[in-house]
């Protein structure tokens, strides 16, 4: 894409919001046969999972280019640049360094797909070189590096997406709507559950030599230095403290987020009651908790977050789900179904809210990415920008810090940036970056 294309676009987007024009691009604008100068280049760090999901999701529509790829492990990087030729016919340039990357010019997008622990320094990279990001959630591993990567997209004014897609998707969209209508009534409390098997860590290995074709140093990056374990890598890293927050964490800031949606909330917060411990009866390679109960108080409802790792049902027989309960009705939820339970009026003998049901729910990781690319184009703010990247994750670290310190009960002072009852807490806000990296300044 152009630079004074884009810069066209973003000046014509202020100009025809300050006259009250709606200056956002519908999606069906771009959808066939996108001229050259329309076209999007994209680049991927972090090449496995998610990050190569996010990738193939932007791939399906014509305006996008892959023009780079960047992993530390030569394995993974050879393997998905020979799907994307395979699948897509396009051939990126290969990095294992995403600061080489960020110096090829004709990048406009950048999607981060990386452990958590490196979200914020590529992010703040990325924004420096101008760049627009698509960062996987949860936005980042500590408080302080969401806060520094709310004010780096303030102030360089790229647009920024958290990949957080409940917020793009039909089914929590129609909950949204049923309770900002008010057709469950008012709303008094949210309850939301995760139980998965994989919560609980992988098996325990000795420590090993690193494999071949995977730089190690790199990938530790500003974590500490540990000896290499396959556990610390592909997927499991996100049971060690280092590198990300475990299922509280992983499927939190997805759950949580949704009840915060529920009230238009967009800030950390104030209180937060937490029981942590590890009681599966194995012992695993893990650092993080395996079975939480949190609890959320608002000023005028309550947030309940449940997980137990190691098991595959939950509440209303769902392995993970929420439930939005109003004093009329109660919307049972996950990312496959909807389900409106209203409640009983005995003196007028009728139900107090319609019954719905909708059963054909999806993943709505393509329509993330379609809101993203849309967005690039319109310079318009995106669903799920690092405002509410950061209030999610602001949620369920506060939790896991509890847990890590043995708090029940932290008070967060957002103003001040730090816990008034816990020192020791407040040790956790800010990591300690391993030389040579430094914590980006902002």
């Amino acid at each position: 894409m152009e630079s004074n294309r884009r810069e066209f676009i973003r000046q014509t987007a202020f100009t025809s919001a300050g006259i009250g024009l709606v200056s956002i691009i519908p999606s069906h604008v771009w959808a066939s046969d996108p001229a050259p100068s329309d076209q999007i280049n994209v680049a991927l760090v972090g090449c496995r999972n998610m990050g190569f999901g996010d990738l193939s999701q932007s791939l399906s529509f014509k305006e996008v280019n892959c023009v780079a790829l960047c992993d530390v492990d030569e394995t993974v990087l050879n393997e998905k640049a020979a799907e994307v030729r395979t699948k897509f016919n396009q051939t990126p340039k290969l990095y294992k360094d995403f600061r080489k990357m960020l110096e090829q010019k004709d990048i406009d997008a950048v999607f981060i797909g990386t452990p958590d622990h490196w979200h914020c320094l590529i992010t703040v990279a990325c924004l420096e070189a101008g760049k627009d990001v698509y960062v996987e959630k949860p936005m980042a591993n500590s408080i302080e590096e969401c806060n520094i990567m709310v004010r780096a997209s303030q102030k360089h004014k790229q647009i920024v997406q958290v990949g957080q897609q409940q917020r793009s998707g039909f089914i929590f969209k129609k909950a949204m709507e049923l309770i900002k209508t008010g057709k469950i009534g008012t709303l008094r409390k949210v309850n939301m559950w995760a139980n998965f098997e994989y919560g609980v860590g992988s098996l325990i290995v000795p420590d090993s030599a690193v494999p071949e074709g995977l730089d190690y140093e790199m990938w530790l990056g500003p974590a500490p230095e540990r000896p290499f374990n396959k556990n610390r890598l592909h997927g499991s890293w996100r049971h060690f403290w280092d590198y990300g927050g475990g299922l509280a964490s992983d499927w939190g800031v997805h759950l949580v987020d949704m009840g915060l949606w529920a009230k238009d909330i967009t800030t950390a917060p104030e209180k937060v009651l937490t029981y942590a411990a590890n009681t599966f009866p194995e012992k695993r390679a893990r650092e993080t908790f395996d079975t939480m109960t949190i609890c959320y108080p608002k000023s005028d409802f309550v947030i309940n977050y449940d997980l137990t790792a190691g098991l595959q049902r939950g509440p209303w027989d769902m392995t993970y789900g929420i439930a939005f309960i109003g004093d009329h009705a109660t919307i049972v939820t996950d990312r496959s179904k909807l389900t409106v339970y209203p409640e009983y009026d005995n003196k007028t003998k009728k139900l107090k809210a319609e019954e719905y049901k909708f059963t054909e729910g999806k993943e709505s990781h393509n329509e993330h990415v379609r809101n993203f690319l849309d967005c690039i184009k319109s310079r318009q703010t995106p669903v799920c920008p690092p405002e509410i990247g950061r209030a999610a994750a602001m949620h369920v670290h506060i939790a896991n810090i509890a847990g890590r310190v043995n708090e029940p009960v932290l008070i967060w002072d957002d103003a001040k940036n730090r816990f008034t009852n816990s020192e020791a807490a407040n040790k956790l806000i800010t990591p300690q970056y391993r030389k040579p990296w430094t914590l980006p300044k902002y």
